[in-house]
């Protein structure tokens, strides 16, 4: 079993963690969330991947040729649809703050305090 595509993803999600802890403005964050978001694509293509396999179309296959997880690969694309749909969701919001208060700066949002 290879273990770099799992490095590789918890690598990503980590820069994207960082760039959400460290940043100083909405917008980076939003960048960083789908930076962090990213990393979930390369987990579940790693994890659906099967050394040797071909595309999941049986009907020139034989039933002992391996087949690549075609559920994964659809759950994969479906979190491309998600993080895009949340990202337009967030940057919207930051437009809107960004209208109302007039900074992107989490710290000078002084309305949004309790």
């Amino acid at each position: 079993m290879d273990v770099l595509p799992y490095l590789t993803a918890g690598w990503i999600f980590l820069v994207g963690l960082y760039g959400v802890v460290t940043s100083s403005d909405l917008i980076h964050t939003v960048g960083s969330l789908a930076v962090t978001q990213s990393s979930t694509y390369v987990l579940l293509l790693a994890i659906g991947y099967r050394e040797g396999g071909t595309a999941p179309v049986y009907g020139d296959t034989s039933a002992r040729t391996p087949v690549v997880d075609p559920v994964v690969q659809a759950m994969a694309l479906t979190d491309v649809v998600v993080g895009a749909t949340v990202t337009a969701l967030l940057l919207a919001l930051v437009l809107q703050a960004a209208k109302r208060h007039g900074t992107t700066d989490p710290d000078q949002l002084t309305g949004l305090r309790g």
